[in-house]
């Protein structure tokens, strides 16, 4: 890749739509070409891997009322004559063809399937249209099949090395797990909340069925989950106790003692003067009317 391409690629998507250098000034001052769509083919190098039918409805009503908006950045499809590659906008070409658009605007660039693969994770990221899983595999397939490193990749995606560092961890999870996160079940701090456990999958669903946030996911998974073979209701572990205490500390605002036995415990709120017993009370008073919700662990 040359110079000119890594900068342009560094200052994000804009910069290959818009004008970034001589090169690209020249390149732009023409208009997108009108192309038609039957000439368009899916981008082999597209990071992206599921386009929820939903999402390219509403997306397809919106073209079909204001037309595609912004171009569809191709190449010259390096296998089919005469057609073109998607390298960003695939969104757009699938909805406007839900529209039954005739044609579609396309801006043609000449990109290596390397740059092919960069400037569709450029879009997607920038977009937050991609799940933490596809983000992991574009990374992966620039580490490689393209011999990125992970700062080379950093500094493409404007991203921190530790933040593709992560992401690539995520695709040790298991496949179960992996799906979770993909749909939205779990967050990428969930993922790696994940990694390394024992039963991940149990905690994972255990997670998921809790509506747990990440600190407190990190704390089951670091400390593991107890339950009595055929009994129904999951016994509260030390981490979970732990995660219980935690929840009431955020209700309250207030550091509590929480102690369980069997379906029941008792929760011990300390003050060490009738100041602190007086905060204590406008606290409780100031959310009296949000309503104390149960323990995720023990209903």
């Amino acid at each position: 890749m040359n110079d000119t391409r890594k900068q342009v690629l560094g200052r994000g998507l804009s910069s290959l739509l818009g004008a970034s250098s001589e090169e690209e000034n020249t390149i732009n001052q023409s208009p997108p070409l009108e192309v038609p769509i039957r000439k368009l083919e899916a981008g082999l190098n597209q990071p992206r891997r599921t386009f929820p039918e939903v999402e390219l409805k509403d997306l397809s009503l919106s073209i079909k009322d204001k037309g595609v908006l912004q171009p569809i950045l191709v190449r010259m499809h390096p296998r089919i004559a005469g057609q073109y590659e998607i390298i960003a906008g695939e969104r757009r070409w699938r909805a406007a063809e839900l529209a039954n658009l005739k044609t579609v605007p396309v801006i043609v660039r000449e990109f290596s399937d390397a740059e092919a693969l960069e400037v569709g994770l450029l879009e997607n990221l920038q977009r937050q249209d991609l799940d933490p899983i596809d983000e992991a595999y574009g990374y992966h397939r620039l580490a490689e099949e393209f011999s990125h490193t992970q700062e080379t990749i950093s500094r493409i995606v404007g991203r921190s090395r530790s933040h593709i560092a992560n992401t690539l961890r995520l695709l040790t999870l298991t496949e179960k797990i992996k799906n979770y996160l993909k749909n939205g079940q779990l967050s990428a701090g969930h993922g790696r909340a994940l990694i390394g456990c024992e039963n991940p999958d149990l905690l994972a669903e255990m997670i998921i069925e809790r509506n747990l946030n990440v600190r407190q996911a990190e704390t089951l998974a670091k400390h593991g989950f107890s339950k009595t073979e055929g009994d129904s209701i999951p016994k509260a572990s030390d981490p979970e106790k732990e995660i219980i205490r935690q929840q009431i500390n955020d209700i309250l605002g207030i550091p509590v003692d929480l102690t369980l036995k069997g379906l029941g415990g008792k929760i011990v709120i300390h003050f060490k003067n009738p100041n602190e017993l007086d905060q204590i009370m406008k606290r409780l008073n100031s959310i009296s009317g949000e309503g104390l919700y149960p323990s995720v662990f023990l209903n």
